[in-house]
C-alpha cells in the first residue's frame, strides 16, 4: 500500500449503483494524479475525499457516491437542480435548460435570461483536495442582478442532527446517552415545550471513540439526514422510532399529538368553558400540573374554592410542581391512578357532591369524579358537556411529529473553495451579502464565528445525505449572492461558469421549491 493508504483504501465496493441502463455523464473533475506504483492498472484513483478508494471497474467507491465507468471516475448521482415554483416535476420540463428564459449569456458569461433553476449541492462532489475550487460556481440571474452560486457537497465531521420530539412521555432523563446498535451515538438535552430535544451525533461520537462507534454514527446520521426511520435507545428511558416529518414512535406505540399546554396553560385556555359543568379541575402534568380553582384564572371567573389537597411542590396558586414522576402515564407522569396525588379535601370548604374533572394535558387521559357524603371522590359517567370540553382539549393539540435539524460547521475546505481569503466569505455570510442554503433549503446562520448552519431536513431534497468512511457526513451546502459581490471577496472567478453550460454538460434530477421556502436566488439584502 502506498504512504497514503488508509484502512479502506482500495475498497472496492457495491456495484448496485452502476446501473448500465441508466446513462452516467462523468463528474466534476478530480484531482488528476498518476496512479500509485502499486494500484492496479484496472482501477481508478478517486481523490474526492481523504479515503483515496482504488476503484475497480464497475464499482463504486466506500461512499457509493464515486464509481469507475469504464475507466473514468464517475459521479453515480446525478446533479439535483431546484425549480422555480409549484409545476408538477415529474410531469414537467424533462430538460432544466428549457427552463431558463434564453440560452444566451453575455460577454462575462453570466445568461442573458432570467433563471428558473438552481443548482443545488446535492450529487455535485466535494472541493477535496482542499486547495481547489468548489465543484461548481455558476453564473445566474435573478430580477435582472448578476449572482454567483458556489455549489459543494461538504465533508462534514463537525456536525451533528437536533431532533424534536413531540411528546410529553418520558423518554429519558437529560444527559443520558443514546444507543443505537449498543453504540453511543448521542445524548438526551433539555426538554421545551411539549417536545423533547435529542443531540445525535457529533465529532466525539464519529471520531473519538471506537471504530464501531463512528461507523454506526455515521451511518445513522445520514438516515437521519435522508429521512429514513431509526430506532434508538436511551439509557434509563424509552426506545424510539424517529423519522424526520412522521410521529414518533415511543415503545412501540405511536405518539399522536403533543401536548397544548402545560397543566397551568391548559387551565388558563380552557378555564371560561369549564364553568357550570364542573366545580374543580385538575390538570395532570409532570412539569406544572394546575388546579383551576386556586389557579388565577378560576379565582379571576369567581369561581368557588373545592378544598383539595394536592401532593407536590406547591408553586404559584394553583400551580404544582413534581407531583409524580416521569413516565409514560397521565401528562407525561408515571400515574395509572391519578387520584393518588389528591391528599383529599378540607371538610370545611369542601361539598358532597362536588364534581371533579381530571385530565392530562393532551386529553387522552380524563376521568369524571363526584365527592360521596364522607368528601371521597367516586368515579362516575362523564357527562356529554364534559365529555365534549375534554375532546376540545384534544382537538387543540397538534400532531406530534418528529423534526430533524442538520447542525454543522463549515469549515476551512469549504471556504477555501469560495476564495482564496476565507474570512472575507465568513464576513459577507454575516453581513447578509452572502445567502448560504443546504440543498436549496434556507439555513439559520449561527452568530459569532466561523460559518455554522442548522437546516430542516424535511425542506431539503430526498436523499441529500451521504457519508465517507473516514467516518464524516456528506451534506450539500451552496453560498448565493451578487457577483460583484463575489468578485469583492476575493473568489475564484476564472471558475465561473454560465448556468446553461452546467446544465448542459452534467446529468441532472429536477425538484420543486414549492415546499422548500424562498428562492435561493432572491432576498432583499442580496439584491440591494
Amino acid at each position: 500500500m502506498s504512504e497514503h493508504s488508509t484502512e479502506h483504501t482500495r475498497v472496492d465496493h457495491g456495484a448496485d449503483n452502476l446501473d448500465p441502463t441508466t446513462p452516467l455523464t462523468p463528474g466534476p473533475t478530480v484531482l488528476e494524479t498518476e496512479p500509485t506504483a502499486r494500484m492496479a492498472a484496472n482501477k481508478v484513483l478517486c481523490e474526492a475525499c481523504p479515503v483515496l478508494c482504488h476503484i475497480s471497474a464497475g464499482r463504486t467507491g466506500a461512499c457509493d457516491r464515486w464509481g469507475n465507468v469504464d475507466g473514468v471516475l464517475t459521479r453515480i448521482q446525478s446533479l439535483v437542480v431546484m425549480q422555480h415554483g409549484d409545476t408538477d416535476v415529474q410531469s414537467g420540463v424533462a430538460d432544466p435548460r428549457a427552463l431558463i428564459g434564453g440560452h444566451g449569456s453575455d460577454s462575462r458569461g453570466a445568461p442573458s435570461e432570467e433563471a428558473s433553476v438552481f443548482v443545488t449541492g446535492v450529487g455535485a462532489g466535494t472541493t477535496y483536495p482542499d486547495y481547489k475550487p468548489a465543484p461548481f460556481i455558476v453564473a445566474s440571474r435573478h430580477e435582472g442582478v448578476d449572482m454567483v452560486t458556489v455549489v459543494t457537497e461538504g465533508i462534514f465531521s463537525y456536525c451533528s442532527f437536533k431532533v424534536k420530539i413531540d411528546t410529553d412521555r418520558f423518554l429519558g432523563p437529560e444527559q443520558a446517552n443514546i444507543r443505537h446498535q449498543r453504540e453511543i451515538v448521542g445524548h438526551v438535552t433539555t426538554a421545551e415545550y411539549g417536545s423533547q430535544m435529542l443531540s445525535i451525533g457529533g465529532v466525539h461520537h464519529l471520531t473519538g471513540g471506537s471504530r464501531k462507534e463512528g461507523r454506526v454514527t455515521c451511518d445513522l446520521m445520514a438516515a437521519l439526514g435522508n429521512r429514513e426511520p431509526v430506532e434508538l435507545a436511551i439509557d434509563g428511558g424509552a426506545s424510539i422510532v424517529v423519522q424526520a416529518g412522521w410521529a414518533p414512535v415511543v415503545n412501540g406505540v405511536p405518539e399522536d399529538r403533543m401536548r397544548v399546554g402545560c397543566g397551568s396553560a391548559t387551565i388558563g385556555i380552557f378555564a371560561k368553558q369549564w364553568i357550570g359543568i364542573v366545580d374543580e379541575v385538575v390538570v395532570v402534568d409532570d412539569h406544572i400540573t394546575g388546579v383551576l380553582t386556586e389557579h388565577q384564572a378560576g379565582r379571576c371567573l369567581g369561581m368557588r374554592p373545592s378544598g383539595i389537597e394536592m401532593k407536590g411542590r406547591r408553586s404559584t396558586a394553583g400551580r404544582y410542581f413534581k407531583v409524580a414522576n416521569p413516565g409514560a402515564g397521565w401528562g407525561g407522569t408515571d400515574l395509572a391512578d391519578p387520584l393518588s396525588i389528591i391528599v383529599g379535601f378540607d371538610s370545611a370548604v369542601s361539598w358532597p357532591g362536588l364534581r371533579l374533572l381530571m385530565v392530562s394535558t393532551t386529553g387522552e387521559h380524563a376521568a369524571y369524579f363526584v365527592l360521596d357524603e364522607a368528601l371521597r371522590p367516586q368515579v362516575e359517567s362523564m357527562p356529554q358537556s364534559v365529555r365534549r370540553a375534554v375532546e376540545r382539549i384534544a382537538e387543540n393539540c397538534e400532531a406530534a411529529l418528529a423534526t430533524v435539524l442538520f447542525m454543522g460547521g463549515a469549515g476551512g475546505s469549504l471556504r477555501a473553495g469560495v476564495t482564496d481569503s476565507p474570512v472575507e466569505l465568513t464576513r459577507a455570510i454575516k453581513r447578509a451579502l452572502v445567502n448560504v442554503t443546504c440543498g436549496g433549503a434556507p439555513t439559520y446562520v449561527w452568530p459569532g464565528g466561523g460559518i455554522t448552519i442548522m437546516v430542516d431536513v424535511g425542506r431539503m431534497p430526498e436523499k441529500s445525505f451521504g457519508t465517507v468512511p473516514t467516518p464524516a457526513v456528506v451534506a450539500p451546502i451552496e453560498f448565493t449572492m451578487r457577483r460583484a459581490d463575489y468578485t469583492a471577496l476575493g473568489g475564484h472567478v476564472e471558475s465561473i461558469r454560465p448556468l446553461q453550460d452546467v446544465l448542459a454538460q452534467h446529468a441532472t434530477r429536477l425538484v420543486s421549491s414549492s415546499d422548500t421556502g424562498p428562492w435561493p436566488l432572491g432576498g432583499r439584502a442580496l439584491l440591494g
